[in-house]
């Protein structure tokens, strides 16, 4: 009797249980100060108790201040937010959950209702520019899955995102525009084998709608660069995969895009981010100098740069420095993806970048270029899991934007010092002689050099001051 009763209870318990998990999310939370109107609406900040935040320079002890981005300060003639042109990555920032493979989501924002109906995308935008006005950036990247739900018909999704585009044109103002808009290719199932390189023609056609739409809608924003990242374009086995085919297929997506972003007057710049791999095992843009091989066999050099992200670039086997050295000579250098990866783990963490040697090698490309507009920094970078408070969204941007401004600062003095770029003058001083002017404009011939090379004899090689090249990049950070 007493074994029934206690069965009964369990029974009562898992059911009650059961129907708390089973209901559905409330249309407006209740928690933390967040407030909304019978309408469903949300009534006032999205980040309450949070100011703008301002610099207060390396001595503050301020969590939510700026320790070394200044903005208005100038830095080798140029403005530090002109250096930088920060970009807020909406997908991270406002659709990322916490979730990973192995747990559930553990980000709960106050504003968020458990949907992604079109009034939740709505509300979303304008948590978006809160903190974008907030964190004192006037940039901002999507994809256009991230920002509008995604519908049952190409003509239904169409209409979601052009009703909420419609309102982020009226939150933009005139200060405010993306840095980059995309569409996302990689996460529903028709996208399995790809987009641009999918083997159904069916999806080819749907990928290159989405695209002439994101593309559109970036235009009609201000955006000032469209990206192409290839998540799913390439393979898991070259045994069922037409390698060449689905690279000439990708390379006539990518003149199409060229053709309709001419055609609509679009003047921003087409990106391609390299990737390696992850989703799927080989990516056809592997890395900086694969790609740059891509655009000059189809023709599109001039028409396309990079967009470089530093965690991609160790996925890749390079450090994020060789990346975008490899694409500012060759004239490639076109936008940064701010984040890093974690040494230990090798898949793409987005984590924000952290170490002042890595942003200082960063900003020495980014100086050389000569800046990045009209491309930028988009923090491509995500809260980690255990992060959940709404604060740590700023406290993360603060420690990125930090970060990059220590590399800009530190790389500069690098500069001014002149000793390391010195040590490098004289390591190839052999080449400013006459036979090494020659060689350099192509006029050195075999017959010539064997001749010299049996003249002079077994050469000299001197050291290459690896220690003191790296003692004089320590004395800068």
């Amino acid at each position: 009797m007493k074994g029934g009763r206690i069965l009964l209870l369990l029974v009562c318990s898992t059911v009650i249980t059961l129907g708390v998990f089973a209901a559905g999310p409330p249309t407006c939370p209740a928690d933390l100060g967040g407030k909304c109107s019978g309408s469903g609406e949300w009534e006032g900040e999205f980040f309450p108790g949070i100011p703008k935040i301002k610099y207060e320079g390396p001595s503050s002890k301020n969590p939510l201040a700026f320790k070394w981005y200044n903005a208005e300060e100038e830095i080798l003639g140029k403005k530090m937010k002109d250096w930088m042109r920060f970009s807020i990555a909406f997908w991270h920032t406002f659709r990322g959950t916490g979730g990973d493979p192995f747990g559930a989501p553990t980000k709960y924002w106050p504003w968020e209702d458990g949907t992604n109906s079109l009034a939740m995308a709505k509300r979303r935008m304008r948590a978006n520019f809160e903190f974008l006005e907030k964190i004192g950036v006037d940039r901002w990247c999507f994809h256009d899955r991230d920002i509008a739900p995604d519908g049952e018909t190409l003509e239904e999704s169409n209409r979601n995102l052009d009703e909420v585009v419609a309102l982020a044109k009226e939150l933009q103002g005139t200060k405010i525009r993306p840095l980059w808009g995309t569409a996302q290719l990689f996460m529903h199932p028709r996208y399995m084998h790809g987009g641009a390189t999918s083997s159904e023609v069916g999806v080819y056609a749907y990928a290159a709608a989405q695209v002439k739409k994101a593309m559109e809608v970036t235009h009609y924003l201000g955006g000032e660069n469209y990206v192409f990242w290839g998540g799913r374009e390439g393979y898991q086995s070259l045994l069922n995969t037409d390698m060449e085919r689905e690279l000439d297929h990708l390379g006539r997506f990518c003149e199409a895009a060229v053709a309709y972003k001419k055609k609509i007057g679009f003047n921003g710049t087409l990106l391609i981010e390299p990737k390696p791999q992850e989703p799927t095992k080989h990516q056809y843009d592997w890395d900086a100098a694969t790609t740059a091989n891509f655009l000059r066999k189809y023709g599109l050099i001039g028409e396309f740069k990079l967009n470089i992200e530093c965690n991609h670039a160790t996925l890749s086997g390079h450090s994020c420095h060789h990346e975008l050295e490899t694409a500012r000579i060759n004239g490639l250098l076109g936008n940064i993806d701010a984040n890093t990866g974690d040494p230990q783990i090798g898949w793409d963490t987005d984590q924000f970048m952290t170490d002042i040697s890595e942003a200082t090698l960063v900003m020495l490309s980014v100086i050389r270029n000569g800046g990045l507009a009209p491309g930028g920094f988009n923090f491509d970078a995500k809260l980690r899991r255990e992060s959940t408070d709404v604060e740590d969204i700023f406290l993360a941007h603060i420690s990125g934007m930090d970060t990059l401004a220590r590399g800009l600062r530190s790389a500069v003095k690098l500069i001014e010092d002149g000793s390391l770029a010195e040590l490098v003058r004289k390591r190839y001083q052999s080449f400013d002689t006459e036979i090494g002017a020659q060689v350099e404009a192509g006029k050195g011939d075999f017959e010539t050099l064997e001749k010299l090379a049996m003249k002079w004899g077994e050469p000299k090689v001197p050291s290459a001051k690896q220690e003191l090249a790296e003692m004089f990049f320590q004395s800068a950070l």
